[in-house]
């Protein structure tokens, strides 16, 4: 059997530091990649979800951007409401037809 190599994580202040030696120092992706010991073309792809989005350009293993984790969240929070929707519409679909049935006198 191979051997697998264990895919290496970099935390996001590793990433800003190499993405500043590409931009401010001007070395370039392959000689930072060479410097740090990164795969190929990993450095070149980070600089550019850097210039992409500064901002939120490393939100972390996991985890959504700040306004795509919104989105996220108001998605799940639609389909909890049709749900409930739907429930009521059955609810009343079942009261309208007999409501002698269920007015207890």
């Amino acid at each position: 059997m191979g051997t697998y190599r264990r895919r290496r994580t970099y935390d996001s202040v590793f990433k800003e530091e190499a993405v500043r030696l590409v931009l401010e120092e001007g070395c370039s992706a392959s000689e930072v990649e060479r410097k740090l010991g990164t795969g190929k073309s990993v450095i070149a792809r980070w600089v550019r979800e850097f210039t992409d989005d500064p901002e939120y350009a490393f939100p972390g293993k996991g985890r959504l951007k700040p306004p795509e984790q919104e989105l996220h969240a108001l998605r799940r929070e639609l389909e909890r409401v049709k749900r409930e929707r739907d429930i009521l519409k059955k609810a009343v679909a079942i009261f309208s037809k007999d409501p002698e049935r269920y007015s207890g006198s």
